[in-house]
């Protein structure tokens, strides 16, 4: 075999080696496109290794994880201004039921001070029938009262837990950047002070 056909074989496996590392560095596992980001935290700190105490974690996975963790807080952000929405509107509703609730209790007041029969639209009306109706629509309001009192109370408590959520994720993400930025530098620090042993001796 001449050199140009050695050459040839050699750049073939090159190009082939090259390829074949390229199509295994672009290949994700499944649970970093799907699983939820626990899992992707847990399936990077089984697959990774450890060297000196820093972590080695590929680029592109870094990447991957990095998006996946920036979309995970957008949608915490979007379901708290969801919720935050919703209790605004629950506190709206709730106090237009106070508004009506008083209303009611006023018109029970003045019909305590009414006589037995009362007229309603040119029509007499007993007292207790009329007393009867009125405590149905002040219980119906008391009821939706506190109906939209407990979703209030458990949309706030909702909200804060979303936000505890959302502080712990942001403290974590925070820290496994930090902590990636370190084992970066680190990483070529070592290198550099290789180099330097290299080409001192």
């Amino acid at each position: 075999m001449n050199a140009n056909g050695l050459r040839f074989l050699m750049l073939s496996a090159l190009a082939v080696f090259i390829s074949l590392r390229a199509v295994c560095q672009t290949a994700f596992p499944e649970v970093l496109d799907k699983g939820t980001l626990t899992d992707q935290m847990k399936y990077l700190e089984e697959k990774t290794r450890i060297y000196e105490n820093y972590r080695a974690i590929r680029e592109d996975m870094f990447q991957k994880i990095k998006v996946n963790t920036i979309d995970t807080l957008i949608s915490a952000k979007t379901r708290i201004a969801g919720l935050v929405a919703l209790t605004g509107t629950l506190n709206a509703r709730i106090d237009s039921l106070n508004g009506s609730l008083d209303g009611t209790k006023e018109s029970l007041q003045e019909v305590t001070r009414t006589k037995n029969s009362i007229k309603v639209i040119g029509i007499e009306v007993n007292k207790i029938v009329y007393n009867t109706i009125m405590w149905t629509i002040a219980g119906v309001l008391i009821f939706l009262l506190v109906i939209g009192f407990l979703a209030f109370k458990r949309n706030l408590a909702v909200t804060r837990n979303t936000k505890k959520d959302y502080d712990e994720l942001k403290t974590e993400y925070e820290s496994y950047r930090q902590k990636s930025r370190l084992e970066r530098e680190k990483m070529s620090m070592d290198h550099f002070n290789e180099l330097k042993k290299l080409k001192g001796k």
